[in-house]
């Protein structure tokens, strides 16, 4: 088998510079349009919220489909609610190129009336859809961040990326859902992120586990990603706990351990997936540990399925088998001095699994 192809978390002075970054804040332009729509690359900003009556309201801007990153400019919005109740809501928007714009200087995204703006502090969410309609206002509790350039390359030269920007990791939210005519207005926590790249994420990347919570008075992003087949299946370990509007630890690459327990087959995407995820942080001053219990799913969809007929046809004979789930159920941070738990905190939490290749033998 020939030797693995490079790939790395960008990370040193230089890279910094490259890209024009800077170590210690984050520019509003990084939230700004970053790709030129041209094929292969993709872009979207995402958002996500948990509602003090109980609900999950999840909102994502596309410039594209992911698992077609081929083509040119095709924007679309995915939308899904989940109800007090445990009613499950979902929709796709889209619209044609010409009703799609996006600032390069600021977040301030246009598909068809449906609106994306925000300036690291404050964002505004409108959306329109047959069944659900929503207006959300995400004011930032958690200053930006990024896992240092934010950018994954991979190839000898570095020519293909992935880049990620949690733009507000914590934030407050207030927001007006309408469902089938019916409008609640509610309060809760949030999240936005903006993700970036210039060739389709089923070449770069084998599958990730991503999630994030407000837990006590800390909020925790994690995520733990593995590489394709060709780059070795090298793992990243992302991580950034804040308590209040600090944050207090991020170094993954050398103090985070991550475990996957309880596997088992997933029915509907056919994939290995896990119950049960543990985040352990030990710098040798301070130990935290994340745990993730899952409890529902609440989104399990195989990527060929959104695909038009031919293109199905193709992925599946061409052994295409990409699936998403988005869990919902239990966080539960431990802080430990000495070995022993001195701080306990739980509260619901979100979290996903993205498989883009097959399943690792």
């Amino acid at each position: 088998m020939a030797d693995p192809i490079s790939s790395s978390l960008q990370t040193s002075t230089e890279d910094f510079k490259k890209l024009k970054l800077s170590k210690d804040r984050i520019e509003q332009w990084e939230d700004g349009m970053r790709t030129d729509d041209s094929k292969g690359t993709y872009e979207w900003w995402y958002y996500d919220s948990h509602l003090e009556d109980g609900s999950k309201l999840v909102i994502i801007f596309y410039t594209k489909d992911i698992v077609d990153t081929n083509k040119n400019l095709t924007p679309m919005i995915t939308i899904q609610y989940d109800s007090p109740d445990g009613a499950h809501y979902a929709e796709v928007l889209t619209a044609p190129a010409s009703k799609f714009s996006a600032a390069k200087d600021t977040c301030n995204v246009h598909i068809g009336d449906n609106t994306f703006v925000g300036d690291l502090n404050k964002y505004e969410i409108k959306i329109s859809g047959k069944t659900i309609q929503a207006k959300v206002t995400l004011t930032q509790r958690v200053t930006p961040w990024r896992p240092d350039t934010g950018h994954i390359c991979f190839g000898n030269n570095n020519e293909y990326y992935f880049a990620w920007l949690p733009s507000i990791p914590e934030g407050i939210v207030e927001a007006e859902v309408t469902v089938d005519g019916k409008t609640k207005k509610a309060s809760g926590t949030g999240y936005h992120d903006h993700n970036w790249g210039n060739i389709a994420m089923t070449k770069l990347m084998n599958h990730w586990y991503w999630g994030r919570a407000k837990i006590g008075d800390y909020s925790v992003i994690s995520s733990f990603i593995t590489a394709e087949e060709k780059y070795g299946y090298k793992t990243f370990p992302i991580f950034m706990l804040a308590k209040g509007n600090k944050v207090i630890a991020d170094n993954a690459l050398k103090y985070l351990n991550f475990s996957a327990q309880e596997e088992y087959l997933d029915e509907v995407t056919k994939k290995p997936t896990h119950a049960l995820l543990i985040y352990d942080y030990d710098d040798g001053n301070q130990h935290y540990k994340i745990t993730y219990r899952r409890k529902a799913d609440i989104s399990r969809a195989k990527f060929a399925d959104s695909l038009s007929p031919v293109k199905r046809f193709l992925a599946n004979l061409l052994g295409f088998d990409g699936a998403y789930l988005r869990f919902t159920g239990e966080a539960k941070l431990e802080k430990f001095e000495n070995g022993i738990a001195v701080e306990t905190f739980t509260n619901q939490a979100l979290w996903e699994l993205m498989y883009l290749g097959h399943a690792q033998k």
